[in-house]
């Protein structure tokens, strides 16, 4: 039975990213003016028995072993009964200590297509003893944390009854968006929209340009919002275009594909390069540490203002754990090298990525097969060069394949090093005199997303500056068509004419399949907006029912 909420019970708008490296929460009181959007701290275990309220929530989840911590010291202040496991910062930082028992990276299992994501497998090759989950529960289970901790700071308006806005990549695939719905149901909550990332990220730029974001813009231009996190990369594209009272509008026009490609790939391939070095075999605890401090130089050696050098130290494994840890130093030049160029190289604009597989296939997950993030953006604007939106002409004094405008989101882009060589590549591609793209301010990148989406429920109630985003792309019905008489094969085309397969010389020595040939029908096209209807008055479809 629906019950119906009442305007009261919906007094905010809250959106939420639910990212691979970090999840964040954002919201608007809209009993209040001005609107303002704020982020919601959530309260977590950063030690045994130490609880801290941050800003985002570590998208990991740790199961301690038996007697390994007082049941107690893991109970969180919103919980009755401690639980069997901890997701948050403490999960983060002992997972890096026991690796075989985190898991990490749910988000990017919950898109792998190669295995059954409702199934069982999580922590990848974990501890015997620990229980398995799907990418599904694990997901639900840090939606669930923010349920609770919103409840426990607003007990008379509870998550479930407000407007809730979960973001995903632009280039989630339909399953991987109905599971994502379905985690947020097993946590309890039912009245949920999605919202693309990227779209998401410009919505937090305009939210804080209220007064100025139309300076910014003009109408023809083409802005391109590269959003590379911890486990993936997703480009958009988004057209300005002017209406008859010269009022702005933004129209997303062009998502990429599905890249599991992010900071963790520049993590693993920097630990690989610096085991190289290291004249023992690395446990798999120590592995871990090495990972995590690898992040940790990338952020530090791709920064503002970077040093020459930086020291990484893992610690040491039995007898010689105290005083036997392994010191590494790695150089600035050495990450450019390892990072900059790996994975930024500054590749022509006809360049391609690379088809056959590669990469780091031992951790299960489908990376990329070319690490080069350049490669993809490359393809990315040439293949939509000439999206436009409606009769909108395409500009004559420069490639239609170059954006005017860039939007950095991710915290991929939290290094300076990492965005100034994508503008100089933009600029190599697209460089006439002296231009370079105009880059749009995004500050807290680890909360942009969150932010964007609670904008975006705003919009939803008809309040702030909205993006017309269709379906990204068409789909389609496979659909079979019975044969002619004569033995031809004829599907009906959108215009009502036939395409006829049976002209080709017959092969007399096998029989020809006489029954059904296989063909597509459009479902919806791209680009059509929700609450959009399409009439087809001249098409009569037939139904059957009751068959495989």
């Amino acid at each position: 039975m629906t019950t119906e909420v009442s305007e009261n019970e919906r007094r905010y708008v809250v959106g939420m990213d639910l990212g691979t490296t970090n999840s964040a929460v954002c919201y608007v009181d809209m009993h209040r003016t001005p609107r303002q959007v704020e982020v919601l701290r959530i309260p977590q275990l950063t030690a045994p028995g130490q609880i801290e309220a941050l800003e985002v929530l570590p998208s990991f989840h740790y199961e301690p072993a038996e007697g390994e911590f007082p049941r107690e010291a893991l109970r969180l202040p919103f919980d009755d009964q401690p639980r069997e496991y901890v997701v948050g910062a403490f999960a983060r930082d002992q997972g890096a200590r026991v690796p075989g028992r985190v898991i990490a990276s749910a988000k990017s299992w919950l898109c792998h297509p190669g295995v059954d994501r409702t199934s069982p497998l999580l922590p990848w090759q974990g501890a015997v003893d620990v229980q398995r989950l799907s990418p599904v529960d694990v997901s639900s289970r840090y939606l669930e944390h923010v349920r609770r901790a919103w409840d426990a700071r607003f007990p008379e308006h509870p998550l479930a009854a407000q407007d809730f806005i979960l973001t995903i990549p632009a280039s989630f695939d339909e399953v991987a968006r109905r599971l994502t719905i379905k985690a947020a149901a097993r946590a309890g909550l039912n009245r949920v929209v999605l919202i693309e990332e990227p779209q998401a990220a410009f919505y937090a730029w305009i939210d804080r340009h209220r007064d100025d974001w139309e300076s910014f813009v003009e109408p023809g231009h083409k802005i391109l919002v590269c959003d590379i996190g911890g486990g993936t990369s997703d480009f958009t594209l988004i057209r300005v275009r002017g209406d008859e009272s010269g009022r702005f509008k933004f129209h997303r026009v062009a998502v990429g594909e599905h890249l599991i490609l992010g900071g963790d790939n520049l993590d693993l391939a920097l630990a690989k390069h610096l085991e190289q070095r290291i004249a023992q075999s690395l446990s798999p605890r120590q592995w871990s540490a090495l990972v995590q401090r690898c992040r940790q130089a990338k952020e530090v050696l791709l920064g503002e203002n970077p040093p020459e050098t930086y020291s990484l130290t893992i610690p040491g494994e039995g007898a010689k754990l105290i005083g036997g840890g392994i010191r590494v130093e790695v150089t600035r030049d050495e990450v450019e090298a390892v990072l900059l160029d790996g994975f930024f190289p500054a590749v022509d604009l006809d360049a391609r990525p690379q088809t056959q597989r590669s990469g780091f296939q031992e951790f299960g997950l489908p990376y990329a097969p070319d690490p080069a993030v350049t490669r993809y953006l490359a393809a990315f604007l040439t293949a939509h060069r000439h999206v436009t939106v409606g009769d909108e002409p395409l500009p004559d004094d420069h490639d239609p394949a170059r954006p005017d405008i860039v939007l950095f989101n991710g915290g991929m882009f939290a290094a300076a090093a990492v965005r100034d060589r994508i503008v100089s590549v933009l600029a190599r591609w697209f460089g006439e005199g002296d231009w370079m793209p105009l880059v749009l301010e995004n500050d807290q990148l680890h909360l942009a997303v969150a932010r964007g989406a609670a904008y975006y429920g705003m919009v939803r109630r008809g309040e702030g500056v909205r993006i017309a985003a269709g379906l990204a792309r068409t789909y389609y019905l496979g659909v079979a068509v019975d044969a002619g008489e004569d033995g031809s094969k004829a599907a009906a085309d959108d215009s009502g004419d036939a395409t006829a397969e049976g002209d080709a010389p017959s092969d007399t020595s096998r029989e020809v399949p006489q029954e059904i040939a296989p063909t597509a029908l459009c479902v919806v096209p791209a680009g059509i907006e929700p609450g959009h209807e399409v009439h087809l008055p001249e098409r009569t479809f037939t139904l059957r029912l009751g068959e495989p």
